[in-house]
């Protein structure tokens, strides 16, 4: 990079089409808010500084990005008067910038960093301003991008300002532009609200910057990169098409995925080569699976660490905090929460492991539970290596089972089982002679 870069993300569209209570831009995809995926694409290709603009109609959007950013980074639209009022709203959060700027928005998620950093070189090479296009298979609805006999953009025209000739062009705006700061806000300041709608066009920038002897060029993309989203029916359009991407970036990795369809990510699931995914399973956020390992069918999992070799599922959920060693298994219905696993332990079924850690080897019988929660706090169970925990064993936090101990199926235990020993915890089993045959003759004896 030869100059310092910015961006400016518009955040303050009132997003009345979602009929939702949640602000738009914070409405997520992939598991990760649409405002976050504008923030992150700036942020990868080194803007310096990012400011987004807000609108007084969604204090949470502010909130949002005083978090993620730091105050400094929220400009205010009030009142909303267009993308280039929208614009201008950022001017003294950079009062000092010197570099190049790229204005981009929060609710076009799919906008790849390598267009923006496309971008930011056509203007480094060429000068002047830049402008992110694409050819649209039905351009209605876009401002379309006019060029002049050289080849370079003329200007942009809105749809509802465009004549006959002009909504016939098929090239059109994505909103994405990239020039000099300094230069950016002086053509801001020039336009003017003389149209349709009365509002002040970012667009109109081109023509004012071109008519000062700037140049004019346009990137062309895919038009697949730019999709918006205004509604909860463009939202879901949206996550497919991010679900698409990343079922063919992994198969592509060397994932197999026997029905893809069914397979859900998020924007940062890891998976490596040789995984086998089963239908119906759903990676929330902060899933990392490792070579080879199995994920059967029906499996709800986030915030885990899947190691080598290791099988899940089927029905199982993994919680934030589990972490899985080498050839770990998983069955079905067990649930794990904020434990660990060492290598070739199990849970086989109908199993809840929470707040532990689980030893080499380990085994865990039919219906154990680690009893974990008094109603107030939390506390940590520790199973040892080479444990064999019996069938229908609570274990009561905090206690620890030590290496090689077993525990007796349907045991309650509530203290330390030392190494090597074997932990019951039930009453006596007593039997009454008889008592069942003399029990059914009088249940069946005829009433009078």
């Amino acid at each position: 990079m030869s100059r310092a870069r910015a961006a400016i993300i518009l955040a303050a569209g009132q997003g009345t089409r979602m009929k939702s209570e949640l602000p738009k831009v914070l409405h997520q995809v992939g598991g990760r808010a649409m405002l976050d995926w504008a923030i992150a694409t700036a942020q990868g290709v080194g803007a310096a500084r990012v400011v987004v603009v807000v609108g007084t109609h969604s204090p949470a959007v502010g909130e949002h990005v005083a978090k993620r950013l730091g105050a400094e980074s929220v400009a205010i639209q009030d009142p909303p008067l267009g993308t280039a009022h929208a614009v201008r709203a950022a001017e003294q959060a950079l009062a000092g910038f010197d570099g190049d700027v790229v204005v981009t928005y929060a609710d076009a998620p799919f906008v790849p960093a390598e267009r923006i950093e496309a971008l930011f070189n056509l203007r480094a090479d060429k000068g002047g301003l830049a402008v992110l296009g694409f050819e649209a298979a039905d351009p209605t609805g876009y401002g379309r991008l006019i060029l002049s006999a050289d080849g370079a953009l003329d200007r942009i025209v809105e749809q509802r300002d465009a004549n006959e000739a002009e909504r016939a062009v098929k090239l059109s705006n994505s909103g994405v532009l990239c020039a000099d700061a300094k230069t950016l806000f002086q053509l801001l300041a020039q336009v003017r609200n003389d149209n349709a709608k009365g509002e002040y066009y970012l667009t109109d920038v081109v023509a004012l910057g071109r008519a000062a002897g700037h140049k004019t060029h346009v990137l062309t993309g895919p038009e697949s990169d730019t999709l918006g989203v205004n509604s909860k029916v463009e939202l879901a359009e949206a996550e497919a098409q991010f679900q698409q991407r990343m079922r063919r970036a992994a198969m592509e990795a060397g994932v197999t995925l026997i029905d893809p369809a069914s397979v859900f990510f998020s924007y940062d699931t890891v998976i490596e080569s040789d995984v086998t995914i089963e239908p119906n399973v759903y990676f929330g956020l902060g899933v990392k699976v490792a070579k080879g390992a199995r994920i059967k069918a029906y499996c709800h999992i986030d915030g885990a660490e899947i190691g080598p070799g290791s099988n899940v599922g089927p029905f199982a959920r993994l919680r934030p905090g589990t972490k899985l060693g080498p050839n770990v298994k998983i069955g079905n219905f067990v649930e794990v929460k904020n434990a660990t696993f060492g290598a070739k332990a199990q849970a086989s079924h109908l199993t809840y492991v929470g707040d532990a850690d689980v030893g080499a080897r380990a085994n865990l019988g039919c219906g154990t539970i680690t009893c974990n929660y008094d109603g107030f706090s939390k506390f940590r169970t520790t199973i040892g290596e080479d444990v064999f925990i019996g069938s229908d064993t609570a274990l009561v936090a905090p206690v620890t089972v030590g290496d090689r101990a077993y525990t007796g199926t349907g045991s309650v235990i509530t203290k330390d089982v030392p190494p090597g020993a074997l932990g019951v915890a039930r009453a006596r089993q007593t039997n009454i002679e008889g008592w069942a045959d003399k029990n059914r003759a009088a249940k069946q004896k005829p009433k009078p």
